[in-house]
């Protein structure tokens, strides 16, 4: 009996998917810690594509040439950036630590300012110690994230250097390998591309502009460490509307606190009014130019991309949601083309019969 009376073709095409399928799970769960080096790949890809296809096909640059060059120029302008803002936090955090009374100055002052004003004595305390849990799991996340940074970021540019190389195989494939038409194909290509695009580079103008904006706000009205907080702010404007607001609303009651009344008063007009609300603009000037992913959608994402990707979920969280958004309602096309197409086939086999 041969293997042919054994098994039909579609059944080995199971038994041969159930197969892929395992050992693929076996592969994702070996490899999930260094799951934020392929989401990196394909945001670095995305990001340097055009100009990789350009130095090759229009200035003639042999392929590792231009791999390495590209390489090099992201480390310059987002690898040392970041490491640049972690060494900042870190030895911020070796001040705190070496004046724990300062912290305790501040806590206290603000306490006895909601007290006096407001009836609420030690509102400060509470609420640190309400969220102590979520910020304690957020910090340790976040730092297992930078410990896991250099291994992440070699594989990230050990894999881009082979996808810059050898561009047009990997477009192909993924392309051949994508479960959709080569029109739809294209069209979630184009998608990823306005999506990144928006959320590095628009979110990364976005952030600088605010942090910029709320440092000159600490300058103007007297606060301490304008350049630190403004870092601060950079950072947590990557959660649209509530992030700046964790920065400029306790340094104005510290102000106020102080008796520093006007520059306190001062703080939060220029907060509520020129710092956030220059994050609609921006949002709205981006929107227009390569597309936009919405605050809910952001938001949500980093809740999900901390606890995966540690401090960089801030970025890829919003933009796993998306693409994952954006897989979905390509799907829905097509089945819905599909749906269109079984009915007009059925009319038609109705007039032949």
């Amino acid at each position: 009996m041969s293997k042919n009376d054994v098994f039909s073709q579609k059944e080995r095409n199971v038994i041969i998917l159930i197969i892929v399928v395992i050992l693929g799970g076996i592969i994702l769960y070996a490899t999930r810690g260094i799951f934020g080096a392929f989401l990196g790949t394909m945001v670095m890809y995305t990001l340097f594509r055009n100009l990789n296809i350009f130095l090759i096909e229009q200035w003639n640059w042999p392929k590792p040439a231009s791999s390495i060059f590209l390489i090099i120029l992201s480390i310059i302008i987002i690898v040392l950036p970041f490491v640049g803002i972690g060494k900042m936090l870190f030895d911020k955090a070796i001040e705190l630590q070496q004046n724990p009374q300062w912290v305790k100055k501040i806590m206290d002052a603000v306490d006895h300012f909601v007290g006096d004003k407001l009836g609420q004595p030690d509102l400060l305390e509470k609420q640190l110690e309400a969220s102590s849990s979520y910020l304690g799991g957020l910090l340790t996340s976040t730092l297992g994230g930078a410990a896991n940074a250099f291994l992440v970021i070699t594989v990230m540019y050990f894999i881009l250097y082979f996808l810059f190389v050898n561009y047009k195989g990997f477009e192909g494939s993924l392309i051949h390998y994508l479960p959709f038409d080569d029109e739809n194909a294209v069209a979630f290509g184009e998608e990823l591309k306005n999506i990144t695009y928006a959320n590095i580079i628009g979110q990364t103008i976005i952030a600088i502009i605010q942090g910029a904006c709320l440092a000159l706000g600490f300058w103007i009205f007297g606060a301490k460490d304008p350049v630190f907080w403004g870092v601060i702010c950079a950072i947590l404007s990557f959660v649209p509307l509530l992030g700046p607001p964790l920065i400029f609303v306790p340094a104005a009651l510290v102000l106020l606190a102080n008796g520093q009344n006007w520059q306190g008063i001062g703080l939060l007009i220029w907060g509520f009014g020129l710092v956030i609300n220059i994050d609609n603009v921006l949002r709205l000037i981006i929107a227009k130019k390569v597309g936009d992913i919405h605050p809910i959608i952001t938001v949500i994402g980093v809740i999900i991309g901390i606890p995966l990707f540690g401090l960089m979920g801030l970025v890829y969280g919003p933009l796993l949601l998306a693409y994952f958004l954006i897989a979905v309602r390509i799907y829905k096309g097509n089945k819905r083309l599909s749906l269109k197409r079984d009915l007009l086939q059925d009319q038609v086999d109705e007039l032949h019969s």
